[in-house]
């Protein structure tokens, strides 16, 4: 058995504390916010979808079996109602009036690293979802290949495969990108 800090909450929630679940969204919610943002790409409904989550984990808590963390298994949970809703909702388009630029005035450096954030991002969205994901927990959330096993539901080497893949398409893509700007100079 794994040791979780959330266990004593689950185990009050189950012995009929329903107003202790309120401590466990506290702990988890900005996690699960943004799990939801990175794959939904939209905050509002992002919002929805980790409420919606939330409700799944506290209807389905009795069946949580502590073979993994409660936070691993909620973010599954989290991760899987963010997928049903870009599945339901995969046809959004961003118009041009609506991007936003960023203009700097703190020097070269700020401007440089404001650029590589902006090609960054542009080539991580041409990469299919799965590869975004795979790519956003790992480098920018910083969990480890089982976790995001677990979170997935994939197994830790295809992870590990996934990933150093979508480090490829990544680089392909900043490639096509940056030589694609320096035509335009």
């Amino acid at each position: 058995m794994i040791l979780d800090p959330d266990l004593p909450l689950i185990d009050r929630i189950l012995a009929g504390e329903q107003n202790v679940f309120a401590e466990l969204i506290n702990r988890h919610k900005q996690y699960a916010y943004t799990i939801a943002v990175k794959i939904l790409q939209n905050r509002p409904e992002a919002e929805e979808a980790a409420q919606d989550a939330f409700i799944k984990a506290y209807q389905n808590l009795a069946g949580f079996n502590r073979q993994a963390r409660f936070s691993t298994w909620l973010y599954r949970i989290v991760f899987n109602t963010s997928i049903s809703y870009k599945r339901k909702n995969n046809k959004v388009f961003q118009s041009i009036e609506n991007t936003v630029i960023v203009y700097n005035h703190e020097g070269e450096v700020s401007l440089e690293k404001t650029d590589k954030t902006r090609y960054l991002n542009q080539a991580m969205m041409k990469l299919n979802e799965a590869d975004r994901t795979a790519l956003t927990l790992f480098y920018l959330d910083e969990f480890s290949l089982d976790e995001i096993a677990d979170i997935t539901g994939m197994q830790a080497n295809t992870v590990k495969v996934r990933i150093h893949r979508a480090r490829q398409r990544l680089a392909d893509e900043l490639k096509i990108l940056l030589n694609h700007e320096a035509l335009t100079l």
